[in-house]
């Protein structure tokens, strides 16, 4: 979870980047795809004149199609000369032969063209990727760049089509009567016209619908991951605002585009089924104007059978394939310069709320020097030169949103990742025996996903120890921590344990205990109470700090924090750090957090508010909707079983979990 993107917690927040799209870029982008488009046609001449060629084809096809049945009828059937007749239908199956051998001989024109822009589009792709480590690169690479080959080659082909099979059409209506031209011409032409001027506008809130759904995408994957902070910390309503009006956006943009799309269906009426009507209606006056009764059938075939079809692909193959191609043509090749190498220059921390370090006092437990962390080298910085140094024997709590970095720092401080800049310093306590020795451990990590293995309950209890553990230190640390209902459930310490039949929250109170008896004099908690009551939360943490040494928490509940001598808010870089009541009056971001847990959203001074103790979920357990804070016992087989914890580095095995899963999160 520490590497998700933070959950902004705060009202009136600024909308995340590329929320607002400004309609001159969006222009500037089209006419610079289309630029482009010409630049590349231009340079595959000879391609597109093989391609015409073979389409001539086609033309003959549509113009014999019509006009050897208009034939056929006058100076055939209708003439009596049956051999006639019979004698133009068969010009026209020839020539519908040709117009299929041209069809295939254009497919071969078409890959030419097409393959050469795909090559193109990989090349760019992966030069991106590779040079700015583009995280998008593969989709871009998988699916953008077979989308634009695809529908390039599709537009290719309906453009083409229709433009031929318009020119064969038009001149067979010339060849029997010009009248009929002066019937089929002119709807055809508005009809083509009023799609053309839809266009832009059609490609425009294509785009719009495309970053309306991406943008909640993005923001619905930015909250599920942190819904139970969102739930910790009351933020439901702030939350749901924020997803509805992106829900909103959709919704106003894919109404647009529905709008704007009736268009097509009212240019293909008056381009592709007006002139059939007005053929019908005109038929009397053609007839009496020298217009034959085989001309007026081969209209009619030249619009129902070759121009209607032609039109309808080209308004439905450009119109939808043509805004998507437009899109993802964007979206592949960007007109931002790419960016140098050079590392931009860092912002300068902010040092009134950086935590520094503690006042002299008693020697500190851990110091964090100048820690900055990314998870790649061209990723962001979960963490940005953060320094931190925590006594021995304090009570630390870590709070913030969601993804900003609480568990990468408690990993960071365990060891199991190593920073990208600046240095991590754990010292053991002067009364520490022995602190190298693997029976001594210097620090102890609990996840939130506890580790269970099957075997005695005393075994899992005592497992980093390297002798075991007595059964009074063993049931009075079982005691202390709330784990003794459960050790009296399954029968004693030497009662063997299914890690299937354990809930969630069990598990947790066996993990923790572990932990408690490792006598480890630095104890990270990274939610590791989660799936607990408030009041066992509590239980938890005062027996920890009971026991002596130095804990850090990582909250999820704002009593967590209440309890601590210190806290540490993460907020980005402006990383704050100090007690209770001291954050109240410096950090904006714990005033929400812990505002947000008032019963009347006043002040989060009210007692009944911030009582350690008090704090409640946001949500109630068991609730209508199936969230339950709490997990109850009885939740066999949650493949969720991972351990980090231990001495430090060491992972382990899930060769006796007996869930029937693999590790996912291991």
């Amino acid at each position: 979870m520490s590497g998700d993107p933070p959950v902004d917690l705060r009202p009136g927040g600024e909308p995340p980047p590329g929320a607002r799209r400004s309609g001159a870029t969006t222009s500037d982008r089209h006419n610079s795809v289309h630029r482009r488009g010409l630049r590349f046609l231009r340079a595959r001449r000879r391609v597109v004149g093989r391609l015409a060629a073979w389409s001539v084809l086609e033309t003959a096809q549509t113009f014999l199609t019509g006009y050897a049945l208009a034939r056929a009828l006058d100076a055939g059937f209708l003439a009596g000369r049956v051999d006639v007749g019979l004698g133009w239908l068969a010009t026209a199956a020839l020539a519908v032969a040709v117009g299929a051998y041209g069809t295939g001989r254009v497919y071969g024109a078409v890959a030419a063209l097409v393959e050469p822009l795909r090559d193109r589009l990989v090349r760019h792709v992966v030069e991106r990727g590779v040079r700015d480590a583009d995280r998008g690169a593969l989709s871009r690479l998988t699916q953008q760049v077979e989308i634009a080959r695809d529908t390039f080659a599709g537009l290719v082909m309906v453009s083409r089509s229709f433009v031929f099979t318009a020119a064969g059409a038009l001149i067979g209506l010339f060849s029997l009567a010009p009248p009929l031209l002066l019937v089929v011409a002119p709807p055809l032409a508005a009809g083509v016209a009023l799609f053309a001027l839809t266009l832009r506008p059609l490609t425009r809130r294509q785009e719009a619908f495309l970053v309306a759904d991406e943008e909640l995408a993005d923001r619905l994957g930015t909250v599920c991951p942190g819904l139970r902070d969102i739930t910790a910390a009351g933020a439901e309503d702030q939350v749901a605002v924020d997803v509805g009006a992106r829900i909103a956006a959709e919704q106003y943009a894919a109404r647009s585009l529905a709008r704007w799309g009736v268009l097509r269906v009212v240019a293909l009426a008056i381009g592709g089924q007006l002139p059939i009507v007005l053929l019908l209606a005109t038929a009397p006056w053609l007839l009496a104007h020298g217009v034959t009764p085989g001309a007026l059938v081969g209209a009619l075939a030249y619009v129902t059978q070759s121009l209607l079809p032609a039109l309808q692909n080209l308004i439905h193959g450009l119109g939808t394939s043509g805004s998507r191609l437009a899109v993802v043509l964007r979206r592949l090749a960007p007109d931002t310069p790419a960016p140098t190498n050079a590392p931009a220059p860092a912002a300068a921390p902010d040092t009134t709320s950086a935590p520094g370090t503690a006042p002299p006092g008693p020697p500190a437990a851990v110091t964090l020097s100048s820690i900055t962390f990314a998870y790649g080298p061209a990723s962001e910085p979960v963490i940005d030169g953060l320094d931190l140094s925590v006594p021995h024997g304090t009570h630390l709590a870590i709070v913030g949103p969601s993804g900003i970095g609480k568990s990468t720092l408690t990993a960071l401080m365990a060891g199991l990742l190593t920073p990208t800049r600046g240095s991590v310093d754990v010292h053991p306590a002067p009364d520490t025996p022995d602190p190298g020795h693997p029976g001594h451990p210097v620090r102890v990590l609990i996840p939130q996903e506890a580790y269970v293995f099957t075997g005695t309950l005393a075994e899992n209890l005592g497992q980093l120890r390297p002798d075991p553990v007595p059964e009074r230190e063993l049931l009075a640390a079982a005691e202390a921590l709330g784990l003794g209902a459960l050790l009296d459930r399954l029968g004693g310490p030497t009662a063997e344990v299914d890690p299937g039949t354990l809930s969630s929250g069990e598990r947790q109170l066996v993990a923790l205990t572990r932990a408690y008896l490792a006598r480890a004099p630095l104890a990270l908690l990274d939610e590791a109470t989660c799936h607990l009551d408030p009041a066992a939360e509590e239980r938890v943490e005062r027996a920890f700090a009971r026991r002596g040494g130095t804990l850090v928490v990582v909250a999820h509940r704002i009593s967590s924090a209440l309890r601590a001598d210190r806290v540490l808010v993460m907020d980005g870089r402006r990383t704050t750090y100090g007690s209770h009541d001291d954050l109240l009056e410096r950090s904006p971001l714990y005033r929400d957090l812990v505002g947000a847990w008032s019963p009347a959203g006043g002040a989060p001074a009210a007692p009944a508010a911030h009582r350690p103790g008090t704090s409640h979920p946001a949500l109630p357990l068991r609730d209508p909707d199936g969230v339950d804070a709490v997990a109850g016992a009885g939740l066999p087989r949650d493949r969720r079983h991972v351990v980090a914890y231990g001495p430090v580095g060491q992972m382990k095995t899930s060769g006796d979990l007996r869930d029937g899963g693999t590790l996912g999160g291991q």
